[in-house]
């Protein structure tokens, strides 16, 4: 057993460092650290160490197990396609995937491919400094380890690092409390009194679920969404065969799309058409189902322009008065901001607060004011009395896994202070400054159905490092000129449409402190690949090689 804190600030050159004990770090067991796995070990045939937290593979969706979650990306569309084999003999119930779907799907993945033995589980990653002396990464676990390998690749998920806002008097509440992002395994709460603090996109499917088995159910309310009906209907053999049958056609527009949730995107723009045509288009992806759909398939301005974006907002708000009986409780649920954060949807979401078991707080007007032994304490004196708390307030996004570890990079740059005006990442996938680094789903990649981006940055870090190993370099990493104009450029992209106006996680609004800056690339998947293929048309002219 070793002393940390000594490792962590030891230079050294002695020979135990200069030949790496792997090839490969991969740290995390989600979509993205399985497919870094088979791509480094099995396909470059590389020593490759992975570790996950966790007792198994699954990533986002071994920790997010609370009622009601599920994908909101078809069924044929959220999984790998590199996995021709997996689609053949892959069956589904309904449209859309729940979250135990996913889990065997990942399993099923795992054992397939022999995944599992590369990984150590229990495991997470504290530290990782880039050695400048050996050029190697030193990576740490709090199982007192410490291995040096020559490539570091993170799979830490997007959405993973929770974010639970402190309440006071958190530690006086009898009941239990809950993030949906650590749920508990067997968390049965049917029949309790329950409050959701909460309101996005895991908040409306766990509200949903929740209302169906609680005694009472408090929704606690800060801001007011937009929500469609996802259209969540049992899928039949044919129409699975008639997916498997259309395999390569059906991949390559996803691969070319800008959103990549399997349907082609509108060219027509909302403005260009009457009143009357709106509507009926409206209604009839909302009789479809799904929240990318309604943004995207409808029309094609409704994320750029304001009329546009005024019409699809609109035709949701008379659904809310349309289906919300009681006035006072359609006035709250009414949002009043622009329809431009992630598209919300979810199966009778608004009828929810029909029910005589479920009750409405506007936060906003009334904040909470603390947590009591029995429950919550609004602003007003009023006291709702709960047996447990489900939060679903979302998660330190995009780089909030990353700058809660000991991440360094040459000259000690810590990632901390890399990002500490918001985080940067050269086309999502690396960083300047921290050589032989690279990155799924980091800052500044694509806003899009994430396994396809995952597979698309894994294959290119992939090709990249077998670049690096085929022509005797010792690093790889991005010129910095080259990643402050890819920032630029995300920066530009995302200002020509309306997300920037809204208050929302996708910028870094939900964190109180948080710098409200770009994390996204917003030009779609299809653009985005065009953007990876023209740095290696370019033979990487725009990354820094050390022989």
């Amino acid at each position: 057993m070793f002393e940390e804190e000594a490792h962590m600030n030891e230079k050294t050159t002695n020979t135990r460092t200069e030949t790496p004990d792997f090839d490969a770090v991969v740290v995390g067991a989600g979509f993205g650290g399985l497919y870094a796995v088979h791509k480094l070990r099995d396909e470059q045939g590389l020593r490759v160490q992975a570790y996950d937290n966790a007792s198994d593979v699954g990533g986002t969706w071994y920790w997010n197990r609370y009622p009601g979650a599920l994908s909101d990306t078809e069924s044929f569309c959220y999984r790998f396609s590199f996995d021709k084999e997996g689609l053949e003999n892959a069956r589904w119930k309904n449209r859309y995937l729940t979250q135990p779907e996913v889990l065997d799907y990942l399993n099923d993945v795992a054992d397939r491919y022999d995944l599992r033995r590369s990984y150590q589980f229990h495991t997470k990653v504290t530290a990782a400094h880039f050695d400048e002396s050996t050029q190697l990464w030193r990576v740490w676990t709090d199982k007192d380890q410490m291995v040096t390998a020559k490539y570091l690749v993170t799979g830490l998920g997007l959405l993973s690092a929770t974010n639970k806002p402190p309440f006071d008097g958190m530690d006086t509440f009898k009941g239990e409390i809950i993030h949906t992002g650590a749920w508990p395994e067997g968390m049965d709460l049917s029949g309790q009194r329950v409050g959701v603090v909460g309101t996005g996109s895991t908040g409306v499917q766990v509200i949903i679920a929740m209302a169906e088995t609680a005694e009472h159910l408090t929704v606690f309310q800060r801001s007011p969404q937009y929500v469609v009906p996802i259209g969540n209907w049992p899928e039949s053999e044919e129409k699975i065969q008639e997916y498997k049958d259309n395999y390569d056609a059906i991949w390559d527009q996803v691969k070319s799309s800008a959103v990549a949730f399997g349907f082609e995107e509108s060219t027509v723009p909302a403005t260009s058409v009457s009143e009357e045509e709106r509507e009926r288009v409206f209604e009839e992806i909302w009789n479809k189902g799904g929240g990318f759909r309604f943004m995207f398939e409808t029309f094609s301005d409704i994320a750029t322009d304001q009329e546009a974006n005024d019409a699809a907002a609109n035709f949701i708000k008379r659904k809310i008065a349309q289906i919300v009986k009681d006035p006072e409780t359609a006035k709250k649920l009414m949002p009043s901001d622009l329809y431009a954060k992630r598209p919300l949807c979810g199966n009778h979401y608004y009828e929810v607060y029909n029910r005589d078991n479920v009750s409405l707080e506007d936060v906003k007007a009334d904040p909470i004011s603390k947590f009591t032994e029995n429950g919550i304490l609004l602003e007003s004196g009023k006291e709702i009395e709960l047996d447990a708390i489900i939060f679903a307030t979302g998660f330190d996004a995009v780089e909030g896994n990353y700058t809660r570890i000991d991440l360094q990079g040459r000259n000690d740059v810590t990632i901390q202070d890399k990002w500490k005006d918001g985080p940067l990442g050269y086309l999502g996938v690396m960083e300047a400054d921290f050589p032989n680094f690279f990155m799924i789903l980091g800052p500044n990649g694509p806003f899009t159905n994430l396994p396809p981006s995952i597979e698309t940055q894994v294959e290119w870090i992939s090709d990249a490092i077998a670049v690096t190993e085929r022509n005797g370099h010792k690093t790889i990493e991005p010129k910095p000129e080259a990643q402050e104009a890819w920032v630029e450029t995300c920066q530009s992209i995302a200002d020509m449409t309306l997300f920037p106006k809204a208050q929302s996680w996708i910028f870094g609004a939900n964190i109180p402190g948080k710098k409200n800056t770009v994390r996204f690339y917003m030009a779609g998947l299809g653009a985005y690949r065009q953007e990876l293929q023209a740095v290696v048309d370019d033979n990487y002219s725009t990354l820094e090689f050390d022989n």
